[in-house]
């Protein structure tokens, strides 16, 4: 099953995609390469949003596990994301694309607020918006923000990259024998429980007919290739579509 014409998207990556080989942290060499193919998705001519997640650094939900409130946690998240939101925009800006960040945790120093109209404006204007601090509160993952962002922005689909090309119906590192889905609908993923992001998110897009769009971000110029129609991948949206 293909996509419809994409004008406008939203690239949601993993937080640990950025860490490369790493065993945590920031790989600055694999964030160049990653920035390089979001410029080349920018130059066939589509209005990107990004929104990155914090695990690389540190994850809410697994500090609460071990004991930390999860408020505080998830703060610490957010956090997080602001940092990896600030390592892909310098990363963008070194090879000429004119990126801005809008934190929806406020300061001042490093990023903007988020403001819809502004980010409007700014992708009028060529330039890439990239949405960090997930959606300023507690007990809401990075998927759920990246899903609100990309209704607040009408974009046309929300891409995951991820490690993984696409979504299975059971754990593809535990099970040799796991199938890949080329479409599924939303409302099996949410029954079935397919990890592809957290319910929230996946209602949410369901609700504002957003197609999520589930491919590898590790394998180089697969961004381009999923655009293109011609990656791996797996596409969620109704099955009226």
């Amino acid at each position: 099953m293909t996509l419809p014409k994409m004008n406008r998207v939203l690239l949601k990556l993993s937080g640990e995609v950025l860490m490369g080989d790493q065993p945590f942290g920031i790989d600055p060499a694999f964030v160049n390469e990653l920035a390089q193919e979001v410029k080349t998705a920018k130059e066939g001519g589509l209005e990107i949003c990004l929104v990155i997640g914090g695990g690389n650094i540190f994850r809410g939900i697994s500090g609460a596990a071990q004991g930390m409130d999860r408020a505080q946690a998830d703060y610490m998240g957010m956090l997080a994301t602001v940092k990896n939101a600030l390592a892909m925009q310098s990363a963008l800006e070194q090879i000429g694309v004119p990126t801005r960040v809008q934190s929806a945790i406020q300061m001042d120093q490093v990023c903007e607020p988020v403001i819809r109209r502004r980010a409007e404006r700014h992708l009028e204007k060529g330039r890439i918006v990239i949405f960090a601090a997930g959606v300023g509160a507690p007990y809401f993952t990075t998927d759920t923000g990246a899903a609100l962002r990309a209704a607040e922005m009408k974009c046309d689909a929300l891409l995951k990259g991820t490690s993984v090309d696409g979504v299975y119906d059971s754990d593809p590192k535990k099970n040799a024998q796991a199938k890949r889905f080329d479409s599924v609908s939303y409302d099996r993923v949410l029954a079935d429980n397919l990890k592809v992001m957290d319910a929230t998110a996946v209602a949410l897009c369901r609700d504002n007919d957003i197609p999520i769009v589930v491919f590898s971000i590790r394998e180089k110029g697969n961004l381009a290739r999923v655009l293109a129609g011609e990656g791996v991948q797996t596409i969620v949206q109704s099955d009226t579509n």
